[in-house]
């Protein structure tokens, strides 16, 4: 395959899965203004901070309010990670691997984004917003199912994923790094009790409300919210999950092209380093260095396959 149609395919998957990640986290800031309207403010920073967009925001606007915030990261075209910019991106990608794809994936895509451009083309009101970002997650999965059900097993198949699970990987990351301090081993770190507002807004970022439920007691506990979330191969937006998604779909590769490359070495040591930490140990350590460390690495990953692949020779 060239090195430009793997590329075309990493980055369109990476684009769409960003897309309803920070539909997700705009989904979470939400609910927690609707909830506690007096740390609204606080929250909506959070947000945008999360996002990795705080720079930019503030160059455009004085105060997180929620129509500015909701207007950066949804609308806003200047805003790289927006949601509009990001399935504008995946479409432009998606046309340049076009005979890459089925039939199937590229008319989802297509209609993705013509979706997006009709329920974005004016500012979205507070009532409307439940509606508009639940329309974000629905199109994304409908790609993502044309994906899973019509394509090759190949390494298009391959690449794909690797875009979707590095981008994954990181906002997963990014929400517990911002939201670290819920999760500290004793509230005694912050002087306050548990915020059982501020977890819930951690699980439902990634989707592990319910997963969460199934697999503990239902009460706030720290350790075994950063345990689902870091640690559990099982939930699917876990950062152990998505780095085991990341190796075997290099492993394809590898076997497929008949050679192991520096990106192979990166994702091992990454799954190595997981698998060799406890929960106990992580808090040991501190989680803010340890899910610090997981992005930077991440990165280099994501950079990695890019090089070892010649996305751009």
């Amino acid at each position: 395959m060239l090195g430009k149609t793997a590329g075309g395919l990493f980055w369109m998957f990476r684009f769409l899965e960003r897309s309803e990640n920070i539909a997700r986290l705009v989904d979470a800031g939400f609910r927690i203004a609707l909830t506690r309207s007096a740390a609204a403010e606080a929250e909506w920073a959070s947000v945008v901070r999360t996002a990795g967009v705080q720079g930019p925001f503030l160059e455009r606007y004085d105060t997180y309010t929620a129509s500015n915030v909701v207007d950066f990261l949804l609308r806003d075209r200047s805003n790289p990670s927006s949601v509009m910019s990001a399935i504008d991106s995946a479409r432009s990608n998606a046309r340049l691997v076009r005979t890459a794809l089925t039939r199937e994936v590229w008319e989802a895509t297509n209609e993705c984004w013509m979706s997006m451009k009709d329920v974005l083309k004016r500012p979205v009101s507070e009532s409307g917003l439940p509606d508009v970002l639940a329309t974000i997650r629905r199109q994304n999965a409908l790609v993502r199912g044309a994906l899973t059900g019509t394509m090759l097993r190949n390494d298009i198949y391959n690449f794909a994923h690797l875009g979707t699970f590095v981008e994954r990987a990181d906002n997963t990351a990014r929400i517990l790094d911002v939201k670290y301090y819920v999760l500290l081993p004793s509230v005694s770190f912050v002087g306050s009790s548990l915020d059982n507002v501020q977890w819930e807004t951690i699980l439902r970022s990634v989707s592990a409300q319910r997963a969460y439920r199934w697999l503990s007691d239902g009460d706030a506990n720290p350790k075994q919210i950063a345990n689902l979330i870091i640690l559990d191969q099982r939930m699917p937006r876990s950062l152990a999950f998505c780095v085991a998604q990341i190796r075997e779909h290099l492993g394809y590769l590898a076997d497929g092209y008949g050679e192991r490359l520096d990106c192979h070495d990166l994702a091992q040591a990454q799954g190595r380093r997981l698998a060799d930490h406890s929960i106990e140990s992580i808090f040991e350590t501190g989680l803010h260095q340890f899910l610090a460390d997981f992005i930077v690495r991440n990165n280099a990953l994501g950079l990695q396959i890019e090089r070892d692949y010649r996305f751009y020779g």
